[in-house]
């Protein structure tokens, strides 16, 4: 299995690009966040995956380590094709993913074409315990996320947005783990 390429981009195409290593050319498919990064002639680092089918052996490139789990991740759960792991990697962020799939907000993936609200919950419910809430931190913001399914549902019965819910939890003192005492910070963290 190929899980790293190093090399030089010769080519891009549509949606992946052809990097030379050792005088070989690998056809390497990317997100399109990645894929407005590169240039050709730029000399790249790559995790992959190798993905093997009847009609097919593909490589998808990854620009960590981190991504390239988060992407093994995905494409584990039903529903989900590399093409579509990528589309995922396209509408934001690892971090902001990882965020909305703690927070129990499935919005995030629906944007990705392919992926209908059915799939999104699907992939919320089965990589929601998986990804460490603990260590999960938001790197932009330096915030450790966790909030629960329950405590957003209780702040949206109550009229707030998404947005507001999951701001207003993430604001909310990290010691407090009781979900009756977060939804009351996070009400007085929204002015209530």
């Amino acid at each position: 299995m190929i899980i790293f390429l190093s090399g030089k981009i010769k080519n891009k195409g549509k949606d992946y690009i052809i990097l030379e290593t050792n005088n070989i050319g690998y056809k390497v498919f990317v997100s399109q966040i990645f894929f407005a990064e590169l240039e050709i002639d730029q000399v790249v680092d790559l995790y992959t995956h190798q993905y093997v089918r009847e009609d097919a052996l593909d490589l998808y490139g990854l620009r960590s380590l981190e991504e390239l789990e988060f992407f093994e991740l995905l494409i584990s759960i039903s529903g989900i094709g590399p093409k579509s792991a990528l589309g995922v990697l396209s509408v934001a962020g690892i971090d902001d993913i990882k965020e909305s799939i703690v927070s129990g907000d499935s919005a995030l993936l629906t944007k990705v074409s392919g992926i209908g609200k059915r799939i999104a919950e699907r992939v919320v419910l089965e990589l929601r315990d998986k990804i460490d809430k603990i260590d999960f931190v938001n790197k932009k913001t330096g915030k450790t996320i966790g909030a629960n399914s329950d405590e957003i549902d209780g702040l949206l019965a109550l009229g707030y947005s998404i947005f507001q819910a999951r701001q207003a939890l993430s604001a909310v003192d990290p010691k407090i783990i009781e979900s009756g005492e977060r939804i009351k910070q996070a009400l007085r963290n929204l002015g209530t």
